[in-house]
């Protein structure tokens, strides 16, 4: 499976497998191409969209689990590591990219 390999000059490198970095840029409104970058001034948007989704699929998460123990049913199964926590590192990297004023790269 390939991965995503964030880079830039303030930070070590993120990588994360190809589902999870393409879901992550497609939420900060980025093309999951195989090259890409991040400026810092496109990084407050950004870490507010990934907040915004972590916000969104714990809300769906709860809402399926209580529709599903009012009908009787097993809850629904979710992924193990949410989004809240794929999301946190990629989150870090970009407040210390955009304090410092350097963009992040990934393919390059």
């Amino acid at each position: 499976m390939s991965v995503y390999r964030f880079k830039s000059r303030e930070t070590g490198d993120l990588v994360m497998l190809k589902p999870h970095g393409k879901r992550v840029l497609e939420i900060i409104g980025k093309d999951p191409a195989p090259q890409g970058i991040v400026l810092p001034q496109q990084m407050p948007a950004a870490v507010q969209a990934l907040r915004d989704a972590v916000v969104q699929e714990e809300a769906d998460q709860k809402r399926q689990r209580e529709e599903a123990q009012a009908k009787g049913e097993p809850p629904p199964e979710f992924d193990h590591v949410s989004l809240r926590m794929r999301s946190a590192p990629f989150i870090e990297m970009m407040q210390r990219c955009e304090q410092a004023g350097v963009e992040i790269v990934w393919g390059v």
